[in-house]
């Protein structure tokens, strides 16, 4: 008898798994059976706003591989809605309720990969009957949004809760389509994910794109009327609109895991060792959001939920179940986006990220631009670094700008990566045209000043 490979969650980490395992394990001795409760197997849920927005013309533009696909080239049993309802870790077996065709299916297992991912922020107050709230975390939360936004009456205002990723990202694509915006935002800034002085930033271009922006704002409730939303509650008063989007963030998927009894780290993913296999658990592997890795600056667990970590992990899940030997590094927290014209990325550790984990550090924002200023063309860029004293190893990393600002993250993540220190970063040897850069690139002159601010 053929080994079996339950995979449950059919999206970036369990088909990155399931694809690896095939390629190095024939059909007849690996069968694969992969579980989702959704209807779409491998899609860019971060291409979702841009598919909202129209710049991507077709749902199925997201789409990477389809069912078919898996099927017919990687011999995969791909079972669409199947929602697995548990998990028999003494009996080896799982259980999914078809929630097409109804009734109940069980299914052995040899091996297992856990790739539940993330599920959204829900709050009691979003949790209503009324139509017009969406969130947008699936093609088929996208599908929702956009017949909604077409249907007549057309929405003209939006509100737009939560200010990270996807907030900021929906609150551009609802832009982009005429829609008069305003974003709700508990804390004090937008995009915490960058430090205060930098989300200032990106809260400052916001406006001038016509976003409102509503910081240190509590939403209490929706208003309804005809079951429709008409507004969102607040303790600064009710904003008015015709549709509600949440980007109120993610927190991992493990419930089903835990009530298996797949062990949760501090970060509230499922603990896995650097082989993605779940520690303490035999024959079990765990891949992308619901799974918590290694930091590689700070030392600590965390939870990171991007696509790249989940297909990254996912390969290496199934090149350790094909029989290869691979382990994941870790992450640094790389991760760009954009509003309209601004770019924003980051790299490593915040101001309030390196305090915690106990270092001393200075920190410094350097002004240039990306263009040489002659250029036509030629915008501002603020670069922010963050490096530990005394030594001056790069501990974090910081861009806001526009036009060829976001993807220059990418080498400091680079230089963070090998434990660079910004004195050695002056000398890197980067490319210049005056099309592409000032003859000192924005990432010199913020590792020159960074290193002037360590010797003062």
């Amino acid at each position: 008898m053929a080994e079996r490979l339950i995979v449950v969650g059919a999206d970036a980490g369990g088909m990155a798994a399931a694809s690896q395992a095939r390629r190095r394990r024939g059909r007849d001795d690996l069968e694969i059976v992969a579980f989702d409760r959704g209807r779409f197997t491998s899609y860019s849920a971060c291409g979702i706003p841009y598919w909202i927005s129209g710049l991507v013309d077709e749902r199925d533009d997201l789409v990477a591989r389809d069912p078919a696909t898996f099927r017919d080239e990687y011999h995969v049993d791909v079972r669409l809605r199947h929602e697995v309802t548990a998990i028999d870790l003494d009996r080896r077996e799982v259980v999914a309720r078809d929630l097409a065709g109804g009734g109940e299916v069980r299914e052995r297992f040899d091996t297992l990969v856990y790739a539940t991912g993330a599920t959204p922020v829900h709050p009691g107050w979003a949790r209503t009957e009324a139509a017009g709230v969406f969130g947008v975390q699936t093609l088929d939360d996208g599908d929702a949004l956009r017949d909604w936004l077409e249907r007549d009456p057309k929405p003209r205002r939006a509100v737009v809760v939560g200010g990270g990723y996807i907030g900021v990202e929906m609150a551009e694509a609802l832009i982009v389509r005429g829609l008069s915006v305003t974003l709700v935002e508990q804390a004090d800034q937008p995009m915490s994910t960058v430090d205060p002085d930098m989300a200032g930033l990106v809260a400052e271009a916001m406006r001038g794109l016509g976003i409102d922006i509503r910081t240190g704002v509590t939403v209490t409730g929706l208003a309804t009327r005809d079951g429709r939303v008409t507004g969102v509650c607040t303790d600064a008063g009710e904003f008015p609109t015709d549709v509600v989007v949440l980007g109120l963030g993610v927190r991992p998927n493990t419930a089903l895991g835990e009530a298996a009894g797949l062990p949760v780290g501090p970060s509230g993913g499922i603990r896995v060792d650097r082989r993605m296999r779940v520690i303490g658990v035999d024959g079990v592997w765990a891949a992308g959001d619901c799974v918590e890795t290694l930091h590689r600056v700070s030392g600590q667990p965390v939870n990171i939920p991007l696509g790249t970590h989940a297909n990254k992990q996912g390969r290496i899940a199934g090149i350790n179940i094909g029989g290869g030997y691979a382990t994941f590094p870790g992450v640094i927290g790389t991760a760009v986006t954009k509003v309209c014209d601004l770019e924003v990325g980051r790299t490593g550790l915040r101001e309030s990220d390196a305090t915690a984990a106990g270092f001393q550090f200075v920190s410094v924002v350097a002004e240039s631009t990306n263009r040489a200023g002659y250029y036509p063309g030629a915008r501002t860029m603020s670069v922010k670094l963050i490096a530990e004293k005394p030594g001056g190893r790069l501990l974090g990393a910081q861009i806001v700008g526009w036009s060829e600002a976001a993807k220059r993250i990418d080498t400091l993540a680079v230089a963070l990566w090998n434990g660079m220190t910004v004195d050695a970063m002056t000398g890197l040897d980067l490319g210049y045209a005056p099309p592409y850069a000032p003859v000192w690139d924005p990432v010199l002159i913020a590792a020159r000043k960074a290193v002037d601010a360590l010797a003062e």
